[in-house]
């Protein structure tokens, strides 16, 4: 017999908090269109978050986004305090700025509540250990929603990774880039977290270190504040793992043509990936003997280290397919609660992810590199 869908309530119903509301409410979201074309090619599941997870009703405080609520059909909650006495509530979902994070999240397990919490979860590492500490007293799940580790593009250049596509992987660059600076909103105020580190920064180091699980030996990172002065808005990172691999890390908000999204090279081929619609390539080396190999005009000079390989020697391969749930996360959040699953996201990994920041803001500050694990 199936177990009666658990009802979640959304604190916060701005950008990512009114997504949330309709991805669960049932109303689709604006890539619903996307998700079942990519569904109907086998590239995606679609998991029935009606068979988990039901909307008991959100809570903003901006008016604006109270009435959006109410016009598109959900409960609107008065306050939090009146989220956190309904009885029917078993999960709070907090979608607010990062600075509210802490004590939202304490609250709520504190009533009873097992929470699902935006990221990056907490300003720091130490405020997370403060909650993880009220999790165990509670025995709440604190669940961080770290989702695009189900994006398409990452999931891709994983599996190249996993399987060896490329021999020996040496080094993964990851670039996130943009031209419209950091938004016009919280986003922008050093204060209430913003920054691009806490924003997309979050995302891209936890998905290195889910796909290298190694110790990081060294870190460096420089930050710039393009179009913001008070906090970064773009940054590079570079990360040495035990093992000698590297990655770079780059998030960028004033950029106007765009490197490819992945880049990974290994000692017997290369795989790019050119942005999210996951068009790209791998190139395989087939043969080292290249006795075709004749110099070419460089500049002024001539380079024969440089010349193209012949095409015999490689050769160019699809990128591999994978299939995306994109409600995993909301699956797995009630399936660990009903303790039918471990827990995919944990917050022993967010705490590690915070730390990695932490190390990328010290390494900006102090022009250097930081020995990290």
């Amino acid at each position: 017999m199936s177990k009666k869908p658990m009802k979640i309530a959304i604190l916060g119903c701005g950008g990512m908090g009114s997504g949330h509301a309709r991805a669960i409410g049932g109303q689709g979201s604006y890539t619903d269109q996307l998700s079942y074309d990519a569904f109907q090619q086998g590239q995606v599941e679609i998991t029935n978050l009606a068979e988990k997870l039901v909307l008991a009703g959100v809570y903003d405080i901006d008016p604006v986004r109270s009435q959006w609520a109410a016009d598109s059909g959900f409960h609107n909650y008065k306050d939090y305090d009146d989220m956190l006495a309904d009885p029917e509530v078993d999960i709070i979902l907090i979608a607010l700025p990062n600075h509210l994070h802490k004590d939202a999240a304490i609250r709520a397990m504190r009533a009873g509540k097992h929470v699902l919490c935006e990221k990056p979860v907490m300003m720091n590492s130490q405020d997370l250990i403060d909650v993880m500490e009220v999790a165990k007293q509670t025995g709440k799940v604190f669940y961080p929603r770290q989702n695009r580790r189900w994006d398409k593009d990452f999931l891709t250049i994983k599996k190249i990774y996993d399987e060896g596509m490329l021999g020996q992987t040496f080094n993964v660059e990851c670039r996130i880039m943009g031209s419209r600076g950091i938004p016009g909103d919280w986003r922008g105020v050093k204060e209430y977290g913003g920054g691009m580190m806490l924003d997309w920064g979050v995302h891209i180091l936890d998905r290195i270190l889910m796909m290298i699980p190694e110790k990081v030996k060294h870190v460096f990172c420089a930050s710039y504040y393009i179009t913001n002065k008070e906090c970064e808005d773009n940054f590079k990172i570079h990360l040495t793992f035990e093992s000698g691999i590297t990655a770079v890390m780059e998030v960028a908000t004033c950029h106007f043509i765009n490197l490819p999204l992945w880049y990974m090279a290994g000692t017997n081929g290369t795989a790019v990936i050119n942005s999210w619609d996951c068009d790209g390539k791998i190139m395989k080396l087939t043969s080292w003997e290249d006795k075709d190999a004749t110099p070419i005009l460089a500049g002024e000079g001539l380079t024969k280290t440089m010349a193209p390989r012949a095409k015999n020697t490689v050769q160019e391969l699809p990128l591999p397919e994978v299939v995306v749930d994109r409600n995993a996360l909301y699956t797995n959040l009630v399936d660990t609660i009903n303790g039918e699953a471990e827990q995919i996201v944990t917050a022993e990994q967010a705490l590690r992810c915070l730390r990695l920041m932490e190390a990328c803001f010290e390494s900006a500050e102090k022009h250097c590199v930081i020995d990290f694990e």
